[in-house]
């Protein structure tokens, strides 16, 4: 035990949650959150540890509450296992070296050696009470998933309050409290919290080489931790989701995914598994809806309760896949093509509601996926398609530069209904991704277009640990959009990996900077490529022509250092290896490219000190230095599109190649 408050050492902790399940809450407008819930980005400055999504409301109470070495968790009924071991864990990892499991009922104490841990529900009276007894106003109730924490003293006694208005706003809870307890204490802190997002999450509907098991499994529990409450699975390259969706799973793959299952109902993420028939399916053929209903059921049995048709990346035949269609439906045009889809989806819909009460209404990736202009198909669609089933959209683009919420009206408009953003970001399976990891933090879009939306799922890279870098800074987005700071978040997501090591940090952010471009299909930016990097560069040739050339020769070697240094701190300080082994080869040439950087300031020392001999022969071996990253490229079977590993590409090699000239 450690950090004990002088001689007192009772801490009682109230975790409640709401009457609800782990579904995933209505994206209607009534599920509007009150605005009486502020964002934290007020004027009070933050004297607590950062918690990553940011609350929509933090206030410092008192002192923070140090954690003695007895605890007792009194656990409610409707307390699921996974929150309580998250509750446990936390308060062992603060010096807690004995944990009690007890009844909710017996959680008023006055021993002041031991924690009390009370975990409850919204209406338990024992949570009521310990929120009286700290000052907090009892929320008569809270958005889905939302949760209040409180941290302060009850009659004297160290008092924790976690209440959720389900068992997801519990678990949201405890992931917070792992985060506002640190060095043997809690921070006595009032959070009032919820999300803005309905459905906040990943879909893996990339092209390549899947994510593995052990990837997946690692995706669902950092989920759970940031707060994304959906995973649908769709990946591109499993013949059993696409190519052969007829067949059944062989029982070995059968298996792991229903560990899957399992682990994202862990984690309280909302797996939702996506089929792809639309290259061959008949649609008004009753073999073919047998066969995806057999499909469905078998999943279903896996402990699966959402799925999606997915319709996307198809290329409409002259001709239907079966004379039925020809038949029922005639010529094959856009308007029939919708029709068509409608009436498959609709029976499945019906099917599902009447067979599987249980399940979530129906997703749908429709053939036109982008775009908000009107047409046959889509009007098809929209007056035809179940109103239960959600569509997907991809914004006004494939890869859409931004999203506001002029064009996600607009969606709602033209769908008939609130869609579901696929959003192809940090997904680098297309040609003009080629050589890129995609590490820029989640941008361009409206804080306002969340309100339009039915949710917002991110299709990630190929590197699946590479990728939450990014995906932390998008789940922050989605949960708090008013509150939102890119950069903020970048540098949250970096300290995560980096476990606090500010040299990490400053490693992990100089690769986010090299690798901020995101490209559009033939590769031109839709973001700038390593702002900072080009903010210094900019500085530097400023500088020079002031004749500051000493000052500007030093801040710039500092930079060609780090770049120099990056793959050995981040080597050494980030525990993450499948993470490191993601970005090694771009960390390989950004070293290189930090020592062509390094010669280039030798020779510009001597350029300046009049040596132009020797000048020549330094930007020389610089030159071949950059050469040298030409022969790294991606590894081979990883991504769909493979190349050169870029960095910093258009602003570093453009300085080098400007060098001489100034």
């Amino acid at each position: 035990m450690f950090g004990v408050f002088g001689v007192f050492g009772a801490v009682v902790l109230v975790l409640s949650a709401g009457c609800g399940g782990g579904a995933v809450p209505s994206a209607s407008p009534e599920s509007t959150p009150p605005s009486a819930h502020t964002p934290v980005r007020g004027p009070e400055p933050r004297t607590w540890p950062e918690v990553s999504p940011t609350p929509q409301r933090v206030s410092r109470i008192g002192q923070d509450l140090s954690v003695p070495g007895v605890v007792r968790l009194h656990v409610g009924k409707e307390v699921d296992q996974p929150t309580t071991e998250v509750v446990g864990d936390v308060l062992r990892s603060a010096g807690a070296s004995q944990v009690d499991v007890g009844d909710v009922a017996d959680g008023k104490t006055s021993d002041t050696n031991t924690l009390s841990v009370v975990l409850g529900t919204l209406g338990d009276q024992n949570v009521t009470r310990a929120l009286t007894a700290l000052g907090t106003p009892v929320p008569s109730t809270l958005p889905a998933e939302g949760y209040v924490l409180t941290a302060g003293r009850r009659a004297g006694a160290p008092t924790v309050v976690l209440t959720g208005q389900d068992a997801d706003g519990l678990f949201h809870a405890a992931q917070t409290l792992r985060q506002l307890t640190g060095r043997g204490a809690v921070a006595g802190v009032t959070v009032v919290d919820h999300p803005t997002v309905p459905i906040r999450g990943v879909v893996e509907g990339f092209y390549g080489r899947p994510w593995s098991f052990e990837d997946r499994m690692e995706h669902l529990a950092f989920s759970g931790a940031m707060k994304m409450n959906t995973y649908l699975y769709a990946p591109k390259d499993d013949p059993y989701h696409r190519d052969r969706w007829r067949e059944p799973y062989p029982a070995e793959e059968a298996e792991k995914l229903a560990q899957l299952v399992r682990q994202a109902k862990r984690n309280h993420v909302r797996f939702t598994f996506a089929i792809s028939p639309g290259q061959s399916v008949c649609h008004s053929g009753e073999a073919d809806r047998d066969a995806l209903r057999r499909k469905m059921r078998a999943v279903h049995d896996m402990g699966v309760r959402s799925f999606s048709v997915a319709l996307d990346d198809i290329t409409p035949l002259p001709a239907w896949s079966c004379a039925d269609d020809l038949a029922r439906y005639g010529l094959l045009t856009e308007a029939t093509f919708g029709q068509a889809q409608a009436e498959l989806l609709n029976a499945l819909q019906r099917d599902l509601a009447e067979t599987f009460a249980d399940t979530e209404p129906l997703e749908m990736v429709p053939v036109q996926y982008s775009e908000v202009v009107n047409s046959p198909y889509k009007r098809a669609l929209r007056e035809l398609l179940d109103p239960r089933v959600r569509v997907m959209w991809t914004g006004v683009g494939v890869l859409p530069s931004a999203v506001t919420a002029g064009d996600a009206r607009r969606a709602r408009e033209v769908w008939g209904r609130k869609v579901l953003l696929w959003d192809n970001y940090p997904t680098n399976d297309f040609n003009g991704s080629a050589g890129r990891l995609l590490l820029a933090p989640y941008d361009r879009r409206e804080a306002g277009a969340m309100r339009e939306l039915a949710g917002v799922l991110l299709n990630p890279m190929n590197q699946a640990a590479a990728s939450e870098l990014p995906l932390f800074t998008a789940a922050d987005f989605a949960w708090n959009p008013a509150g939102y700071d890119a950069a903020e978040s970048a540098r949250a997501a970096a300290r995560r990996l980096a476990n606090g090591n500010e040299d990490v940090v400053r490693a992990l952010l100089l690769l986010i900077d090299v690798e901020h471009h995101v490209p559009d299909p033939n590769g031109d930016p839709l973001r700038p490529q390593a702002p900072e990097l080009a903010r210094q560069l900019d500085g530097f040739r400023a500088a020079w022509a002031r004749g500051e050339r000493d000052a500007a020769l030093t801040a710039l070697r500092s930079t060609a250092q780090r770049m120099i240094d990056a793959r050995s701190v981040i080597h050494d300080g980030v525990a993450d290896r499948e993470f490191v082994d993601d970005v090694d080869p771009w960390l390989t040439a950004l070293s290189l490219w930090g020592r062509a950087l390094s010669r280039t300031c030798d020779a510009l020392a001597a350029k300046a000190g009049g040596n132009t001999a020797q000048a020549e022969a330094v930007f020389q071996e610089a030159k071949e230095l950059a050469d040298q990253t030409n022969g790294i490229r991606t590894r081979p079977g990883i991504t769909s599109e493979p190349g050169v590993v870029r960095v910093a590409d258009g602003v570093l090699d453009t300085f080098l190649g400007q060098a001489r000239t100034l």
